[in-house]
C-alpha cells in the first residue's frame, strides 16, 4: 500500500521518467510542491518536459542517483533486477509503483478513471477538454500528449481528477474511482494475466469498484465486455454503442475528410426519449465515435450542458501519435499512429478508407513484442486489408528476449495472404528513406504504426524527402 504521510520534503526519485505515465505523474507532483527527480536510459520529449518544470533527470541507471532519495516510484517497465530498485532495497527505502503513487496523489479529488485495451488516452482527453471548456479546471494525468495542453498531465484547481489507468499490470485495480469507463477489452497483456479469463475477472473488479453514487459506462459493442456484462453485479451501469440494447445508441454516422457526425439516442433523467443531433467530431473513424460517446455520457451525468459537450468535441484538436499529419511531400500525406495491436489497426485504416476512398494508402509498420506478435499473429496478418502496401520494419522487443518462433518472412507472407495486400519487408530504418526516395508516387497517404521507435523514424522522412 502507498503511504498516507508522504511529506513534500522528502526526496522522490521516478525509476522510468521518462515513460508517459510516470513523466505526467511527476510532473503533476512537482506542480503540487513535492520534492520529484528521476532517471530513464534515455534524453526525450517527456524528459525534456519534465527539466522544463524544474526536475532533475539522470540518465542511466545507477545506485548514486537515489543516494539522497527517501521514496523510489516504480514504472512498471522497471524491472526488479534494476540497479536502483536492488539499491533502495539494500538501503531499505520504500519502492512504490506508479499506480500506488497516482492513488496517494489523486486521493483527495474525485476520480473519473478510465481504462480498456484501446481508446482510453482518447476518451481522457475528450473528457478533459470537456471539463475544461465547462471551466471545471479538472487535474489530468493521461496517457498521451493532449495538443491544446503540449503535454499530457496538468495540475488543475477544481474537485475532478480525470485519470488514464493502465490495465497492463492489474494496477488500474489500486485508483480511487468515483465514475469509471472501460472503452473495450481485447486480447492483450496475457503474459501478465496468464489466461484471458483473468483479464476479464480484473475488469470486472474494476467495473465493480464503482461506487453506487458513481457511474461505470461500458461499450456493449465490444463482445468481450458484453459477454460479462450479465456478471455485473452493480446497477450503476450505463451501456453504450450501435448495439440496439445500448441506453446510449449511436446512429446515423457520416464520415467527412476532416471530421465524422453521428446522433445519440438516449433517455434523460426523466425517461424521456432524447436524441442529441449533428455531433460533430475532428476524429476519424467508427473508434472515435465510440470514444467520443463515452466522454458525452459521462459529461451528461456531471451535468454539463450538451452544447458546452459539443462546442468541446468540435474544438477538439487531438492527440499527439493518434493519426497525427506529419508532414505533406509532392501531394503526399504522412502521418504518425500509435496503433500496434490489430484491433487498433484495423479501426484506423478502415476509418482512413471511409474517407478516403480513392487515395492509395500505405502502412509503415513496426512490430512490437515477440508475445504480441506471435499470440496474435493471425489477427495481424488481417488487420491490413484496407491498406494497399505494407512496409514491414523490425520488430520492437521492448525489452523482451529475442524469439526464435518469429519469423519476419513467414510474418510478411501471413499478412500478404489474408489481408490480400502487398507487403515489402524494410529490413532497417536506413532502407526505409531509400524506398521512398526511390518509389514514393503522388496523393498516397502513409500512416507509420508502432508503439516503439516508428515515430521517430517517421518524423525524420521529412528531412530525408
Amino acid at each position: 500500500m502507498y503511504r498516507s504521510n508522504i511529506n513534500s520534503k522528502e526526496l522522490i526519485h521516478f525509476v522510468g521518467i521518462g515513460g508517459i505515465g510516470m513523466s505526467g505523474l511527476a510532473q503533476v507532483m512537482k506542480t503540487m510542491g513535492f520534492n520529484v527527480q528521476g532517471s530513464d536510459l534515455n534524453k526525450s520529449k517527456n524528459t525534456d518536459r519534465c527539466k522544463k518544470i524544474g526536475i532533475k533527470i539522470f540518465y542511466g541507471h545507477n545506485p548514486k542517483n537515489i543516494k539522497k532519495s527517501n521514496l523510489i516510484v516504480k514504472s512498471s517497465a522497471i524491472k526488479n533486477s534494476n540497479p536502483e530498485i536492488i539499491a533502495a532495497k539494500k538501503n531499505k527505502i520504500t519502492v512504490l509503483s506508479r499506480s500506488e503513487m497516482l492513488a496517494h496523489v489523486v486521493s483527495l479529488k474525485k476520480n473519473i478513471v478510465i481504462t480498456g485495451s484501446h481508446g482510453k488516452t482518447t476518451t481522457t482527453s475528450l473528457i478533459s477538454k470537456i471539463l475544461s471548456e465547462a471551466g471545471l479546471d479538472p487535474t489530468i494525468i493521461n496517457g498521451g500528449i493532449i495538443n491544446s495542453l503540449n503535454s499530457n498531465a496538468r495540475l488543475g484547481r477544481g474537485k475532478w481528477a480525470v485519470l488514464e489507468a493502465d490495465e497492463s499490470d492489474g494496477s488500474f485495480l489500486k485508483i480511487p474511482i468515483n465514475y469509471s469507463i472501460v472503452t473495450n477489452i481485447d486480447y492483450e497483456h496475457i503474459e501478465y494475466y496468464k489466461s484471458f479469463k483473468n483479464l476479464e475477472k480484473s475488469f470486472l473488479k474494476f467495473i465493480e469498484k464503482t461506487p453506487p453514487t458513481g457511474k461505470s459506462i461500458i461499450c456493449i459493442d465490444n463482445k468481450n465486455i458484453k459477454k460479462i456484462s450479465g456478471q455485473i453485479k452493480n446497477k450503476n451501469i450505463i451501456t453504450y454503442g450501435e448495439n440496439k440494447n445500448s441506453n446510449y445508441k449511436i446512429t446515423n454516422i457520416r464520415y467527412k475528410i476532416d471530421y465524422t457526425i453521428f446522433d445519440l439516442s438516449f433517455k434523460n433523467i426523466n425517461k424521456k426519449n432524447k436524441k442529441i443531433k449533428n455531433i460533430k467530431l475532428k476524429l476519424l473513424g467508427k473508434h472515435n465515435v465510440l470514444n467520443a460517446t463515452a466522454a458525452i455520457i459521462l459529461c451528461l451525468n456531471l451535468g454539463i450542458n450538451e452544447n458546452i459537450i459539443k462546442r468541446s468535441l468540435e474544438k477538439f484538436s487531438g492527440v499527439q501519435r493518434r493519426m497525427t499529419k506529419i508532414f505533406t511531400k509532392n501531394e503526399n500525406d504522412f502521418y504518425d499512429d500509435y496503433a500496434h495491436h490489430p484491433t487498433e489497426i484495423s479501426s484506423i485504416l478502415e476509418g482512413v478508407k471511409n474517407v478516403y476512398k480513392h487515395r492509395q494508402i500505405i502502412s509503415v509498420f513496426e512490430p512490437h513484442r515477440y508475445s504480441r506478435v506471435l499470440s496474435l499473429k493471425s489477427e495481424f496478418s488481417k488487420s491490413f486489408s484496407k491498406s494497399n502496401l505494407v512496409l514491414l520494419c523490425p520488430l520492437y522487443a521492448a525489452g523482451e528476449k529475442k524469439n526464435s518462433k518469429f519469423n519476419i518472412q513467414e510474418f510478411a507472407k501471413s499478412i500478404s495472404k489474408a489481408s490480400k495486400t502487398q507487403v515489402i519487408i524494410i529490413k532497417d530504418f536506413n532502407e526505409l528513406g531509400k524506398y521512398f526516395k526511390k518509389n514514393l508516387m503522388s496523393d498516397e497517404l502513409i500512416i507509420g504504426m508502432g508503439a516503439g521507435t516508428i515515430s521517430k523514424h517517421m518524423n525524420a522522412l521529412k528531412n530525408i524527402l
